[in-house]
Formats: structure tokens, C-alpha cells, sequence
């Protein structure tokens, strides 16, 4: 028996028992895991610290997280488990794959389930905490994990907190929280730096310009100094009371496999298992499989299929004493935190700096079939295309027969329905194009593969072969009026001390980009409609408004084209405008529909999301 019990505190009707295609109606189950994980066992050597974790009587680590679950009510026979991995928290895949609303962390109505589509399939859908350090306002799911002791006490440690106000997280003020308390807050023990740029050389804010407000955060003095937006800050300090934070990926591990293998009544019988993680949750299962979690100790598979969308090249800070799993690394933020190690791929490589060869997948019989996808803004901040190029992007990887990469061209990090096209703190207006039809399709596609046998699309990603994968600073973007311009990717660099890193990297893996056409739209990977039929320049990459010569996050751009010749010769702008291009709205609308078609008859889009192109286009305001 896997080493967990459930305790099920509620069990509801969903949409008030609202049916679901012939799946019929779904209820709701919120509960809490109670696990024990056997330090000596051999799948859980990998687990940083669980051997410094106090043990139960039988000697055994205990740990507890939540979990809930959306299941029919007259489950089927051979179903399909579908685990979503929470992101700080939240449950992603109904916002994602099902156009739900983005603040539909506690699915009770229809209006949570958005289209429909993940409930329509008959899917049985899991979320359960696996961060301990993760928000549960807003119905965010926890996990309470053991803290590693030394001689029966928290084991101290230097940490490096780094910090931006005004970047993700808007201005709070004079006061930040520290990820862990500080074992003794005394300002004269601990460092506050800062600068500008990621490049500059930090500048020491002396002792008497902050203090420790209390063991959990900090400020600067005299009461009342705001900390500078944009800026980064640094501080070392020591910190206490480590959990051991790879916990998370065995919780899910056993979890999954209890559910599908030993509890039937929960959940009728489970015939396949997929996994799906978007952003942190994508990486966390990169890790999970490089961690050879995927196995139970029994030699029973966890996962058939896994899908991980925008997680680029990297894992997660998350089986490391003094872990932050929330850290994620760009050009200007967390750059120097560990998340993008080698190895990148699942295709087997040698890495050029450590000279270690590796794959995340090593042909174990657990091995599931795995499809990943980013968008652009993961191949300019996440190094993306060294998941399918040699560790120098020298040459394209040839990758095992049981995994797909794809890039959905000009689409951004956060790409999905209401995302906000407003600048924000970027000096470009934010990337509007939504990248979940094609999930939809590929999230399909994976059903298919683990359930027939069908194998999905070939992969589309950008080539070094076909020289659609090029080096940043080989991409040329039109001269369009008032556009600010990215000043390169991020480098990707071999992991370095993330508490004391160096001041300057000399050496960098070889990371690549899209081309891009005339318009500066990308030339290759699943082109949605409209980056094949644009309305405008697409990219994957932003610059701030305040810092114009760094990337602005995660966030890409968008400057439509002008309507008319006479209009673009007003402003010089240099791209042929809608009229040029088009005609008419009707041209515009054939030109759509033919797009959309291709991709229909290419298994990367469904014929309904076609239909809602096509209806899109009829409606667009533009001509």
C-alpha cells in the first residue's frame, strides 16, 4: 500500500448538477492527505534533507497536504485521471484549456468550467498542495511539510533574498516579507544591496539605512522610505527553520498512485493517469521526471502522459535546503536562482561544462510520453529551444520516439483569454494572442496517444537545420514608429552558488530564437491565425518602460498594423497595412479561414476553435 491516507471533509454537487456530455453530472471532494515517506527507501533518496526530517514511531517522515478533486458522479470503468499541478497554489486547467475565468480557484458553477472541455471528455481532475510555502487565501491548496533538524534543531543557513517592486508584484510600500524568518534579525549580521540593471555592480545600503521590522521582514529607514520600483535588491541574512521541500514531488507521487491503483471507491477505475503544469507547475514536472518520480517503488507507472506548457528549459527550486519554489529566473529577475540546469532535454547529451551526460527521461520503463510547449517568450527568458538543440544550439537534437516539443509562435508567457494587453509597467502594449486552442488540440492529441495509440503532429519548434533557429541578436525587427526593441535574450548559464553568485559569467549555453519575417512575426512552430493572418506585429518579449535596455518579464508585445497605406505613410511605419495585405474584410476572412483549416487537418487545432477563428475574423473591427 502506498503510504498515505485521505480524509475527506466534503463531498458537493458541481453546477448544481449540471450534466456533462454523456459523462453526466460532477461533484466536488476536498480533503486532506496524511502521508508517511520511509527515508531509506530507495525511491526517495533523492529527496534533499528527508533524511534530517524527524520520523514518527514507526520511522517514518509525516506530512500532510490538501487536495481536491472534480469527479462524475457514475464514474466510468476505464477512466482517465487527469492530475493538474497547482501553481502557487491555483488550479490552472480550466483556465487554461477551457477558457474558465482566471479567478476560478474553487470550481462550484458551470461558469468555473468555462467551455466545457475537460468536463465534456469525462475527465476525472486532481489538484493537491505540494509547496508548503504556497498562498491558501483564495482557496489556494497548502501542504505542511517537516523542517530538517540538526541535533533536534532547525538547521540554520545564509540565504540570498532578492526582490523587485513594481515588476510582478506591484508597490507595497516600505515593507517586505522574507521567504524564511531570520534566526536572529539582527542588520548587523545581514547585507542589503541594490542596483539598477541585472549587469551593474551592486551597491551596499548601509546598516543604519534599514533594519529588520521583525523576524519575517525587512524595511528602509527612517520609517516611511518606499523601495525603489524596478530596482533589484538584494539581501543576505541567515535564515531558519528549512522545510524539506522535496516532500512535494513524492506527495503527488504517492497521491496519484493511490488513486489509481488502490481507491477505486474514490474514483472508479483509473485506466490512464496524465499530467498537466503550466509555468512553475510545467517545470515542477520536468523535475519530477528527472527525479525519477514517476515510478512508485513498485514498479507501477505514475503518469501515462504528461503535457507541460511554458516551462521553457527549467526545473524547480524546489529539493533544495532553503528552497523558493515561487523563484522564476528572467533576464532582469531571480536570474541567478537555480532552475535551468543541465540536463535540458529528454533527447541524451553531454553537457559541455560539467561534461556529464544525461537525459531527463532515461528509457526507464516509466517513462510516460511527454509532450512539451512553450510559447516565444520561453526561447528569449527560458532558454526553450535546449530542450531540442545540443547544450551549445549547434545542432538539432534528434528526440526519443515518445516525446513532442512544440513552440506556438508569437504568443506570450501568460497567453490565454482576458489576458491584459495594456502595457503595464512594459514600454510596448502586451501580447493579446490566446495559445489555448492550441493546448486544446495538443492536450487532445496527448489523450490519444496514451489511450490508442495514436501518435500526435510532428514537432514544430524552430531548426538550427533549417535555419528558422537563430541567435537573438541575428533577428531583425522592422523600424516600426515609437517601438521599443528587445536588446537580446536571456543567457542561459551553467548553475552557479546562489547565495554568494559571481559577479560576471563568462560562459553560456547556446540558446536560439525564432526567425521572424518582414512584420517581425516568428516564421515557424504552430502558427495560430492570428500570427498567421496578423493584425500586427507578435512577439514573445517586452522591454520596461523604466529599464528599456532589459526584458520586461514574461510579456510580449503587440503593435497592430495601420489600416491603410495613406495611415502607415503618415507615422513611416514600414509594414504594408491592412488594406495592402487583405483587400477587405472578406479576404481577411478567407485568409483565416485557410490558416485555421490547415491546422484542423494538422491535428494542432480543433474544427470548433476554427469555427470560433473564423466567426472572430467576420467580427473584427479593424477593416
Amino acid at each position: 500500500m502506498v503510504g498515505i491516507k485521505l480524509r475527506i471533509d466534503a463531498v458537493e454537487p458541481f453546477a448544481e448538477g449540471r450534466s456533462w456530455g454523456e459523462t453526466g453530472p460532477y461533484e466536488r471532494v476536498r480533503g486532506v492527505v496524511l502521508g508517511t515517506l520511509d527515508p531509506a527507501a530507495a525511491q526517495n533518496r533523492v529527496i534533499v534533507d528527508l533524511d534530517k526530517a524527524p520520523r514518527n514511531e514507526a520511522g517514518l517522515v509525516e506530512y500532510e497536504s490538501d487536495f481536491f478533486m472534480l469527479r462524475p458522479v457514475r464514474p466510468r470503468s476505464a477512466g482517465l485521471l487527469v492530475y493538474d499541478v497547482t501553481n502557487r497554489g491555483n488550479k490552472r486547467i480550466l483556465a487554461m484549456l477551457d477558457d474558465g475565468p482566471a479567478d476560478g480557484n474553487d470550481p462550484k458553477t458551470a461558469r468555473d468550467a468555462g467551455i466545457g472541455f475537460s468536463l465534456g471528455r469525462g475527465y476525472t481532475i486532481l489538484w493537491s498542495g505540494w509547496d508548503p510555502g504556497a498562498p491558501t487565501a483564495n482557496n489556494g491548496l497548502g501542504a505542511r511539510f517537516p523542517m530538517a533538524l540538526a541535533q533536534g534543531r532547525p538547521v540554520p543557513g545564509v540565504i540570498r533574498h532578492e526582490f523587485h517592486i513594481g515588476t510582478r508584484t506591484p508597490n507595497k510600500g516600505d515593507l517586505v516579507r522574507l521567504p524564511y524568518p531570520a534566526a536572529a534579525p539582527d542588520r548587523t549580521k545581514a547585507r542589503l544591496a541594490v542596483r539598477a540593471r541585472e549587469s551593474d555592480a551592486r551597491q551596499e545600503i548601509p546598516a543604519e539605512g534599514w533594519e529588520f521590522a521583525d523576524a519575517q521582514s525587512i524595511r528602509l529607514l527612517p520609517h516611511g522610505t518606499v523601495f525603489a520600483p524596478y530596482k533589484i535588491y538584494e539581501l543576505w541574512y541567515e535564515a531558519a527553520e528549512a522545510r524539506v521541500l522535496g516532500t512535494g514531488f513524492a506527495a503527488v507521487r504517492d497521491l496519484v498512485a493511490a488513486l489509481r491503483y488502490e481507491r477505486a471507491d474514490l474514483v472508479g477505475g483509473i485506466a490512464h493517469a496524465l499530467a498537466f503544469g503550466v509555468s512553475q507547475s510545467g517545470r515542477f514536472l520536468r523535475h519530477f521526471l528527472e527525479l525519477g518520480m514517476n515510478e512508485d517503488g513498485r514498479g507501477r507507472r505514475i503518469f501515462d502522459g504528461v503535457l507541460t506548457h511554458v516551462a521553457g528549459a527549467g526545473k524547480v527550486f524546489a529539493n533544495h535546503r532553503f528552497g523558493m519554489p515561487g523563484r522564476t529566473a528572467t533576464q532582469h529577475e531571480d536570474r541567478l536562482y537555480p532552475e535551468n540546469w543541465f540536463p535540458f532535454s529528454h533527447a541524451m547529451m553531454t553537457d559541455p561544462f560539467s561534461g556529464r551526460t544525461d537525459a531527463i527521461l532515461k528509457g526507464r520503463a516509466s517513462d510516460p510520453l511527454v509532450i512539451e510547449v512553450n510559447s516565444a517568450t520561453e526561447y528569449w527568458q527560458k532558454g526553450a529551444s535546449l530542450v531540442h538543440t545540443d547544450p551549445l544550439g549547434r545542432s538539432d537534437a534528434g528526440l526519443p520516439p515518445n516525446v513532442r516539443v512544440y513552440m506556438i509562435a508569437g504568443t506570450q508567457h501568460g497567453g490565454r483569454p482576458g489576458a491584459d494587453p495594456s502595457p503595464g509597467p512594459c514600454a510596448n502594449p502586451r501580447n493579446p494572442v490566446s495559445a489555448t486552442p492550441a493546448l486544446r488540440a495538443l492536450f487532445r492529441a496527448l489523450e490519444e496517444w496514451t489511450t490508442k495509440g495514436v501518435a500526435p503532429p510532428p514537432s514544430r519548434v524552430p531548426m538550427i537545420a533549417d535555419g528558422t533557429a537563430v541567435r537573438a541578436e541575428e533577428v531583425r525587427m522592422p523600424a516600426i514608429p515609437g517601438f521599443a526593441v528587445a536588446p537580446g535574450a536571456n543567457p542561459i548559464v551553467p548553475p552557479v552558488d546562489w547565495v554568494d553568485p559571481p559577479a560576471r559569467l563568462d560562459t553560456c549555453y547556446g540558446a536560439r530564437v525564432a526567425a521572424v519575417d518582414a512584420d517581425g512575426n516568428e516564421i515557424t512552430g504552430i502558427r495560430l491565425p492570428p500570427v498567421a493572418v496578423p493584425l500586427g506585429t507578435h512577439t514573445g518579449w517586452n522591454v520596461y518602460r523604466e529599464e528599456p535596455c532589459e526584458l520586461c518579464d514574461r510579456d510580449g508585445s503587440f503593435v497592430p498594423f495601420a489600416r491603410t497605406r495613406a495611415e502607415r505613410a503618415r507615422t513611416g511605419d514600414p509594414r504594408p497595412s491592412l488594406a495592402e495585405r487583405y483587400g477587405d474584410r472578406a479576404g481577411y476572412v478567407a485568409q483565416v479561414e485557410a490558416a485555421a483549416a490547415a491546422l484542423v487537418a494538422a491535428r494542432l487545432l480543433l474544427p470548433e476553435d476554427m469555427r470560433a477563428y473564423v466567426e472572430a475574423a467576420r467580427a473584427c473591427g479593424r477593416f
